[in-house]
């Protein structure tokens, strides 16, 4: 049966009621039933995207963000076209909110077979676009939390074209996650125009006021790229998985999962060059998988580098070194 958080489940109810009386001490119980009828709907939209998402955990993913009102005559809105072509054409599947403007014109390029879609129910402006209205892999979420939930944890990289607040919102929050070691590092990618401004204020606001005042460190600037081109951006996912596989903690040691070895030397090189993010007496190594990686059968065969990080600074930097090797 489908529970509903009024009193209408018949024994359900009964259940719930005798669960309430257990626990105890609880004086408003309405306000429980609230906050199961939220878990519930968040607990379903989730089981529902690791169903769409599972079959294609093998595929590397590119979220895209941007705004829903931008025209399909404007030159932004053919770079995005563009971008989600080359994706797809490179390997990637995209990720749009699934709405119009540069959603659209992304999952336009990409083409429905290479496309997700992330959409949000809300009062007014957005529906799905026609690439993927009626799709399987076009989901429809009531809450904006779990959506997000399902752009990060399902993207290998973000790509941000200019936009309003929901493209600030996704970018910032993607930043600091990222800065807080709250996920794991991923290109991230602010796409302007040829000689376009959108962006250039952005990082010179940050630089002027956020890294002046001390609010940010300069290393931070490490943590994403702007680029006026599509190829370029491309180039630079690219980039960030030529040697770089995933990531894994065990225990207190960082596990860097490699797609190629790297010369001895050249690690005797980063472990010099990084020694300021190693924890005090810390090492840094060549590896085959550790016992508690059984768990990951299908990425046994990557060498590792394994890393005494003392989770401080500096992972994105030591990443680009290791595919710069």
């Amino acid at each position: 049966m489908e529970l509903h958080f009024t009193k209408t489940n018949g024994p359900a109810d009964e259940a719930i009621d005798r669960l309430i009386e257990l626990v105890g001490d609880i004086h408003h119980p309405e306000i429980v039933r609230e906050i199961l009828k939220l878990m519930n709907s968040t607990l379903k939209e989730i089981r529902f995207t690791a169903k769409v998402f599972g079959p294609y955990h093998k595929a590397r993913k590119v979220s895209v963000f941007g705004s829903a009102r931008t025209q399909s005559d404007e030159s932004i809105y053919e770079m995005a076209c563009l971008l989600g072509q080359k994706l797809a054409e490179a390997g990637y599947m995209v990720i749009t909110g699934g709405g119009p403007g540069i959603m659209q014109a992304v999952n336009e390029g990409a083409g429905t077979e290479h496309s997700f879609g992330v959409s949000i129910r809300l009062p007014f402006e957005q529906k799905s676009n026609p690439i993927l209205e009626g799709h399987p892999r076009n989901i429809m979420y009531k809450y904006f939390f779990t959506r997000k939930v399902a752009f990060l944890k399902q993207s290998d990289a973000i790509v941000l074209f200019p936009g309003g607040f929901g493209t600030l919102d996704e970018g910032m929050e993607t930043l600091t996650l990222v800065q807080t070691g709250k996920r794991n590092p991923l290109p991230l990618i602010l796409v302007d125009e040829p000689e376009g401004t959108y962006w250039l204020r952005w990082l010179n606001f940050f630089k002027k006021e956020l890294l002046a005042q001390g609010y940010i460190n300069a290393t931070d600037f490490s943590l994403f790229e702007r680029v006026e081109s599509v190829d370029d951006a491309v180039m630079r996912i690219d980039r960030f998985y030529h040697r770089y596989h995933s990531l894994r903690y065990v225990r207190e040691q960082l596990v860097l999962r490699l797609t190629s070895g790297i010369d001895p030397l050249k690690v005797n090189e980063l472990k010099s060059r990084f020694s300021d993010i190693l924890i005090p007496g810390g090492d840094l190594f060549l590896s085959g998988p550790l016992p508690v990686e059984a768990d990951e059968p299908e990425v046994a065969h990557l060498p590792r580098l394994v890393v005494d990080f003392d989770r401080k600074d500096r992972l994105r930097d030591l990443i680009d070194a290791i595919n710069a090797c």
